[in-house]
């Protein structure tokens, strides 16, 4: 339901553009060939929320990888500068949220929150097997009109076909996009649902992405993430838990 807790916009969005570094192990890579591509991806997040235990998105893959622009459904990448291997891109992405009322009691009589659409600039450096990565996304739309802030670390290890790296993050929010999400308003107050103004939040993470181009002439990518989240998630009234599993999975191959 919310930002990055529904996995999509920075889970998915990772697994999706991520790609095996080429110097990984100090070998060399084959480049990922250019053009359009198709395929299909899923993810699950285990959700925050009171009895709500999780939420399913389907991901179509279709896109298109080029020597800047990177395509994958609704996820969009384009390269603004490479140099020394730091890399600086333009970012477009879903923010699979927003609350349903058929999905727990606890959102009846709220006002619903919205999905929303993201956009910002990431920059990523990679050193030998390390890869450091930084991004900036907004909400384009104004629902929540707040941003976040995502880091992470990963060493990429080659065994054979298979690439695989874990992973550390730490992701920061701001109060206005963790209030939408998570704060209750004046208006929305019953019996068993305070007032809630929620302040920003860091949110660790560690996890581990794997890749691998040797099933049916595709890019298989599997993923699995922890998040730890920060008290001002935690301590809303909507929400029964501090942390949360995230798994994403997808094929594609080019046409």
């Amino acid at each position: 339901m919310r930002y990055r807790y529904t996995l999509c916009t920075t889970f998915i969005a990772v697994s999706l553009f991520w790609q095996p570094s080429a110097n990984a192990d100090n070998e060399t890579v084959r480049p990922e060939p250019r053009g359009f591509i198709y395929g299909v991806g899923v993810g699950v997040n285990q959700e925050l929320y009171q009895d709500y235990r999780r939420r399913t998105v389907p991901i179509p893959v279709v896109g298109y990888r080029g020597d800047r622009l990177s395509v994958y459904g609704p996820f969009i990448s384009y390269e603004l500068l490479q140099q020394d291997g730091l890399t600086l891109t333009a970012r477009l992405a879903p923010r699979f949220a927003g609350t349903d009322a058929s999905k727990s009691p606890v959102f009846e009589g709220m006002q619903k929150r919205k999905t929303s659409m993201d956009a910002g600039v990431g920059l990523r450096y990679d050193w030998q097997n390390i890869r450091l990565e930084t991004s900036w996304l907004h909400d384009v739309l104004g629902n929540s009109d707040g941003y976040e802030v995502r880091n992470r670390i990963g060493y990429q290890h080659r065994f054979g076909p298979v690439f695989v790296e874990p992973h550390l993050s730490l992701d920061y929010s701001n109060a206005r996009l963790v209030n939408y999400y998570y704060g209750v308003r004046p208006e929305e107050v019953t019996s068993n649902r305070p007032a809630y103004q929620a302040g920003s939040a860091w949110n660790p993470g560690a996890g581990v992405s794997v890749a691998t181009p040797i099933f049916w002439g595709g890019m298989t990518r599997l993923g699995l993430d922890h998040r730890w989240y920060d008290d001002a998630i935690a301590d809303s009234p909507l929400t029964d838990r501090r942390r949360g599993f995230q798994l994403f999975f997808s094929f594609s191959r080019f046409f």
